[in-house]
């Protein structure tokens, strides 16, 4: 529990910084929905889901606030709707590559790595699991939009009404001592981390 509210704020600030992607994403892409909503916004608050944070403070596992966004207000709705999705996990990975960098360039910050290394690290975390292709993650509505349009219809009609169980039970360790979704997006989360971190 201790160790949970010392990442608490570099938790809150990931979650951040990859919802207010999203939101400005759509925004630029002509969806007003997510600036009258007051998403875009650096402000935590603004993209904080309760539930999401007392079960971060419960498991290590929570979530934000999804931004909402109306795909008739998008030119192309299937392409703009992937990159929004994808804006995510984009912003996230590009912060931890930011902040490793500064810490290469600038030794004197290195004094602060105790505070940027839980900030790169779930940064890390939260791009590569939010890829991962099952609804309600971007990875779902990035795969959607490469797939030819038939058989992203028939994928996503199996998400909407499958893709939450789905992911339960892919969190679940049923098979071992971790689950199938960790078995799968560790080593890639080791292999950034070795690489990005000091």
């Amino acid at each position: 529990m201790i160790d949970r509210l010392l990442m608490a704020p570099a938790f809150l600030i990931a979650l951040t910084v990859h919802e207010l992607a999203h939101a400005l994403t759509a925004d630029r892409l002509g969806d007003p929905t997510p600036r009258v909503d007051g998403r875009i916004s650096l402000n935590p608050l603004k993209h904080l889901d309760p539930y999401g944070a007392v079960l971060f403070l419960l498991t290590g596992f929570g979530w934000a606030k999804p931004v909402v966004f109306d795909p008739y207000n998008l030119a192309h709705p299937r392409r703009d709707g992937s990159l929004i999705a994808l804006a995510g996990p984009a912003s996230n990975l590009s912060l931890a590559i930011i902040l490793s960098l500064l810490i290469r360039l600038f030794p004197q910050l290195y004094s602060l790595y105790f505070l940027l290394y839980p900030l790169i690290a779930i940064n890390i975390s939260l791009a590569i699991f939010n890829l991962v292709p099952v609804s309600p993650l971007d990875g779902e509505k990035i795969l959607a939009g490469l797939l030819p349009r038939d058989m992203a219809y028939e994928f996503q009609t199996v998400m909407n009404r499958y893709g939450t169980l789905i992911l339960i039970l892919l969190l679940l360790p049923v098979f071992g001592p971790v689950s199938p979704i960790q078995s799968l997006i560790s080593p890639i989360i080791s292999n950034i981390s070795y690489f990005l971190l000091p």
